[in-house]
């Protein structure tokens, strides 16, 4: 697999509370995680570099050749569980920290099989043909167009669609949702924060991903946002199979 990624402030951010890390732990396996910080001064930035630190070196040190997808998403349930802990403490033990937290979405591929992880509103896709939303949102839009209070029309526009209802680091226990599903050659898998869906249609994340070389992929996905208002910071990995 190939790995790409591109993080921005955007136009209105002073700074990037974003963060991300990308790699291979195998000759088969590589993984992605973005995390999406949230908290004042740099609060948000602690949350989400900690959360990758922790989680990285928890499934840097855990994987093994061989591990089967069972085992991995355990894995990678122990490691948000880990970043959890360590952010709640963090923001418990200094008053400058206190309400900090971040999302968390988390990919492992190995050979044919995507495992993967997500808190909060940061997303994963696959991409070929079409576009499919791999992660549920834990926010409060995503819980009013279930219960169908609201359409998708109207949770484009609507004044709490930045509000999450789970993140890393708020509370002293989580849980993250984990899947597992196939992905095949020429197939593209995206993890971005909401920064890119909040200001680019899935529609026009898929014809750029469709229409481009995979390596200035994240390139184009940024600008695509940027051009979309650019109104919060722009985080994505692209593993293309």
């Amino acid at each position: 697999m190939k790995i790409y990624s591109k993080t921005d402030t955007g136009t209105v951010r002073s700074s990037n509370q974003d963060s991300f890390l990308a790699g291979e732990l195998s000759n088969d396996a590589v993984f992605g995680i973005v995390c999406d910080g949230m908290g004042g001064a740099n609060a948000g930035n602690v949350a989400s570099e900690t959360a990758v630190k922790i989680i990285s070196d928890y499934i840097i040190h855990s994987y093994r050749a061989g591990m089967d997808e069972f085992e991995a998403e355990k894995m990678l349930k122990n490691a948000i569980e880990s970043a959890n802990i360590e952010i709640f403490n963090m923001a418990s033990n200094d008053g400058k920290l206190s309400g900090m937290g971040t999302t968390a979405v988390i990919a492992l591929v190995q050979d044919n099989k995507v495992i993967y992880a997500n808190v909060g509103d940061s997303r994963i896709y696959i991409a070929d043909d079409e576009i499919v939303q791999l992660t549920r949102d834990h926010s409060v839009v995503q819980s009013l167009l279930e219960s169908g209070k609201i359409t998708f029309e109207d949770a484009k526009v609507h004044p709490r669609k930045n509000v999450i209802t789970r993140a890393l680091g708020t509370e002293e226990t989580i849980i993250a949702d984990t899947a597992i599903t196939n992905i095949k050659e020429g197939q593209t898998l995206l993890l971005c924060s909401d920064g890119l869906t909040g200001y680019a249609e899935e529609k026009d994340i898929l014809k750029l991903i469709k229409e481009n070389p995979a390596d200035i992929v994240c390139d184009k996905l940024v600008e695509l946002a940027v051009a979309g208002g650019g109104g919060d910071n722009i985080t994505v990995i692209t593993l293309v199979c």
